[in-house]
């Protein structure tokens, strides 16, 4: 009989256990309770500050969830991309993509000081980035999920990495594909992880060469809308202005939506990697006409492929560290 309400029991706690999309490494698990005990205001901590500069600057939250993009591509999500340059240390931040571009250090660097205060060398610098990349999306009005926690930070960096990995604006739609691909990642995450340029910024010298010389011949990109490439020249001149700001989604710029997705049916993708969705692969055109019509479908698969990204080879068990500082090794 006690075998029995001890089977009971445990069959029940599993029963009602909250489901999750937890990531397997080779040396353990990432779950969503991971610091329940450890440091029960982790997720309340990371949520209250990224909410603060987020209200100071809408832009943060856009800012913050491609920081999480930009790491986990370069040698999984390890935090390598917060580390300054040290010792043999190149920081990532040198490379083409987040040169002058990447941006949201300073809030990291805060919400790690406060969680230092509260649990100290507990929570890593990787997990905190998951963390702010999940509340900077429901705060813009996107989808919320529970992240898979327990990630390890590295002790080490990648320039080249962050060089190659990365895909950039000016890709052609089958190279972008191919490093989503070396990531485990596929067609479906591609165009919903895309998605995520509902909101945010991009700078006149990512997208330059579609308005004036797309294809080496001296002519503008012909699936740009001509009217939409017609305002942009305004703010984005042949030389010149390269760090001017347009946003990525003009429908809904601070706001969380698939109207990213209505605006590149109509040919109003900002840079080359939004609108190649629509014009080199029948697959990925179908996935945007899916998530155009439908915004749930969008925030249900967005949510599912960011889990997807952050489970991308964490350090677990004894690998890595927790850094006291995200910028340095201890």
């Amino acid at each position: 009989m006690a075998q029995l309400m001890s089977f009971l029991i445990a069959f029940s706690l599993l029963a009602f256990a909250p489901l999750c999309f937890c990531g397997k490494s080779s040396s353990g698990y990432l779950y969503p309770q991971f610091y329940d005990h450890s440091c029960p205001k982790a997720q309340e901590i990371v949520k209250y500050i990224v909410a603060k500069a987020a209200a100071k600057e809408t832009r943060m939250a856009a800012s913050l969830l491609r920081l999480h993009f930009h790491d986990c591509f370069v040698k999984g999500c390890d935090a390598s991309i917060l580390l300054d340059s040290s010792g043999s240390i190149i920081s990532e931040k040198r490379s083409n993509p987040n040169r002058n571009s990447a941006r949201g250090f300073e809030v990291i660097d805060e919400i790690k000081s406060a969680l230092e205060k509260e649990c100290p060398q507990t929570v890593s610098c990787a997990d905190i980035l998951a963390l702010a990349a999940r509340d900077s999306t429901v705060l813009s009005g996107g989808p919320s999920w529970e992240v898979p926690l327990g990630r390890r930070d590295s002790k080490g960096a990648s320039l080249s990495g962050s060089n190659n990995d990365i895909p950039a604006p000016n890709n052609t739609f089958q190279t972008i594909l191919t490093k989503f691909k070396l990531q485990g990642l596929d067609i479906v995450d591609l165009v919903a992880l895309s998605g995520s340029h509902t909101i945010g910024n991009a700078r006149c010298t990512s997208f330059r060469q579609r308005l004036y010389n797309q294809s080496g011949n001296g002519q503008p990109d012909n699936t740009l809308d001509q009217s939409y490439a017609a305002q942009l020249r305004m703010g984005c001149p042949r030389s010149g202005g390269d760090q001017n700001l347009f946003f990525l989604d003009f429908v809904s710029p601070t706001k969380f939506d698939n109207s990213y997705f209505k605006n590149i049916l109509a040919s109003k993708g900002l840079l080359n990697s939004d609108q190649v969705l629509s014009t080199k692969n029948e697959a990925s055109m179908e996935l945007v006409k899916k998530y155009a019509e439908n915004n749930d479908l969008f925030f249900q698969q967005f949510a599912k492929s960011m889990v997807k990204m952050g489970n991308i080879s964490p350090l677990t068990g004894n690998r890595g560290e927790i850094r006291r500082n995200c910028r340095r090794i201890n």
